[in-house]
C-alpha cells in the first residue's frame, strides 16, 4: 500500500508542446512587427506631421510592449513545467495586438 508521501511524481515529459507554444508566440511577434512597420510606414507616407508621427509613435510603443510579453512567455517555456500565462500577461498581450490594430486602422482611414 503505497501513500501520498510515497507517491513520485514523474518528470514531465513536454513532447513537442512547448516548441509549438514557442512558434506560436514567434509568428505572433512577426506579424505584429510587420503591422507596426506598416502602420509607421504608412503613417510617414506624406511626410512628417503631427498626427503620422504619434502614431508611428504609439505603434512602435505597443509592438515593443507585445514584444516584452512574447519574451517573458517564451522564456517560460524553457521550464520542465512551464508556468500558466498569468491573466495580467494574457491582458496585457490582448491588448497590444487590439490596439496595434486600432493604430492600423487609424493610419489607413486618415
Amino acid at each position: 500500500m503505497s501513500t501520498a508521501a510515497e507517491a513520485v511524481v514523474p518528470e514531465r515529459d513536454p513532447g513537442l508542446q512547448p516548441e509549438r507554444t514557442r512558434l506560436a508566440w514567434r509568428r505572433t511577434t512577426l506579424s505584429c512587427t510587420v503591422v507596426a512597420v506598416l502602420a509607421g510606414k504608412q503613417a510617414l507616407h506624406d511626410g512628417f506631421t503631427p498626427l503620422g508621427v504619434v502614431a508611428a509613435a504609439l505603434s512602435a510603443l505597443v509592438w515593443v510592449g507585445f514584444l516584452v510579453v512574447a519574451h517573458r512567455r517564451i522564456q517560460g517555456l524553457d521550464r520542465a513545467r512551464p508556468e500558466v500565462l498569468a491573466p495580467r500577461g494574457a491582458s496585457a498581450a490582448v491588448v497590444c495586438v487590439l490596439a496595434l490594430a486600432a493604430f492600423g486602422v487609424a493610419v489607413l482611414a486618415g
